[in-house]
């Protein structure tokens, strides 16, 4: 299995697509029974979409699965001018409605995960950072997410109800680029999610803050008009969905729908 990379998604535009398809009524496997599935997730997927992808491709022999991790806003840009993918997982329903408003959606989305906030530091904590407010300090540079990112909205959530206003010397596009500046040393301090914070380990210092409970990300996925292969996407949506999905999702320590 390997990854797409934006640029590779980007230059794949000049293909021609097939004909779109509905989705079908039996998910369990493809028509076929071998293909190649493009799947869209949000960058703070990475590991746990590649593990569950692999494991995918285990109960379907010949399937490949072939990802395009970035922004989940970078991605919906892609997806909306025609960008040849066959599902679509975004850290946040309202950017999954940006898919589903532009027709590009088969059937509805399906919530399969919940995501939290974390302020994470270099693993000696220049700044002092302890919570929220200690952000707005003067003289800590602080890296966030763009606010029309997933992480970046629920960033200034968390700013509005710790009753702060935080100015960044950075925003931005995905999650994982925020981590980065922080492990780099090149900021003080960075909002990430909390499975961010825990696949960096000792890299990083994670503070968490109660102001996060007030702003959770539901993830959703779903299967796109688009899909090559309507089956097969409608596959690994269950898959993502179900019983395997949830138990490589909760070893990341991401919650299952509708949790705090």
């Amino acid at each position: 299995m390997r990854n797409v990379t934006t640029a590779a998604v980007a230059a794949a535009l000049l293909a021609a697509c097939g004909p779109a398809t509905g989705p079908s009524s039996s998910p369990s496997s493809s028509p076929s029974g071998a293909g190649t599935l493009t799947v869209f997730a949000a960058a703070s997927l990475t590991a746990t979409f590649t593990e569950i992808g692999t494991r995918f491709e285990a109960a379907h022999p010949g399937v490949e699965v072939e990802f395009a991790f970035a922004g989940s806003s970078d991605l919906v840009t892609q997806i909306t001018a025609g960008a040849p993918a066959d599902v679509f997982a975004a850290a946040d329903e309202r950017t999954m409605q940006k898919v589903v408003d532009a027709g590009s959606v088969a059937g509805g989305p399906v919530a399969f995960a919940t995501n939290t906030l974390q302020i994470v530091t270099p693993p000696d904590d220049p700044a002092g950072v302890a919570g929220v407010a200690d952000l707005a300090r003067p003289g800590v540079d602080v890296v966030v997410c763009a606010p029309q990112v997933p992480c970046g909205a629920a960033t200034r959530l968390a700013e509005e109800a710790a009753g702060v206003d935080v100015r960044p010397v950075s925003e931005e596009s995905s999650v994982t680029d925020v981590l980065g500046k922080v492990t780099s040393g090149q900021a003080d301090a960075g909002v990430v999610y909390v499975t961010d914070a825990i696949a960096a380990g000792d890299a990083v210092r994670a503070v968490p803050f109660p102001e996060a409970a007030q702003a959770v990300n539901t993830y959703p996925v779903a299967a796109l008009r688009e899909a090559r292969d309507a089956e097969l996407a409608a596959a690994f949506t269950a898959f993502v969905a179900g019983p395997e999905g949830r138990q490589v999702l909760a070893a990341a320590g991401i919650g299952a729908p509708g949790a705090p």
